[in-house]
């Protein structure tokens, strides 16, 4: 029995792992806003506030360990006909996106992720079912499969 999210002959390759890195800070970021947040407002009106207090503390924890395993899960893959994004533990999903479909791509890095040389790159199709989405591409890679997915979209394209 064939697995439905490991085709046959088909080699995923890795995101980097510097997406861990960048999620866990803006995470970070985030929980350190709503944990001070809760801290101060515990001070100035009640000591039960501190529950929400423990509560974000919690939960940041919790996510900054999920980050590893979803980074770990993520890869893509060039197929003779469609480009293929791996995602997913628990949950897992396996988006084709036929080169013919892709109308244009986009290349994206915020602050933090251009410190650690990642990037995010974003398929576009005429459907927003097959768009799809790859963070954590080093950007050496990311020039490269900008470059790949729009010729390979064109030429796919040309040949409808």
């Amino acid at each position: 029995m064939s697995d439905p999210f490991a085709p046959e002959g088909v080699v995923f390759t890795p995101v980097s792992r510097e997406l861990i890195k960048v999620r866990s800070i803006g995470l970070l970021i985030t929980y350190m806003i709503l944990l001070s947040g809760s801290v101060a407002t515990g001070f100035l009106f009640s000591y039960w506030i501190f529950i929400a207090t423990g509560i974000f503390f919690f939960l940041a924890t919790w996510q900054i360990w999920l980050v590893r395993r979803q980074v770990r899960a993520l890869g893509w893959a060039e197929g003779k006909e469609e480009f293929m994004i791996r995602k997913g533990i628990m949950f897992r999903s396996l988006t084709l996106v036929p080169y013919g479909r892709i109308q244009y791509v986009d290349v994206k890095e915020g602050p933090i992720a251009r410190h650690y040389g990642i990037t995010t790159i974003t398929l576009h199709t005429a459907s927003p079912e097959t768009s799809a989405t790859l963070d954590g591409v080093p950007a050496k890679e990311a020039s490269r499969l900008r470059d790949l997915l729009a010729e390979r979209g064109s030429a796919e394209l040309a040949g409808l």
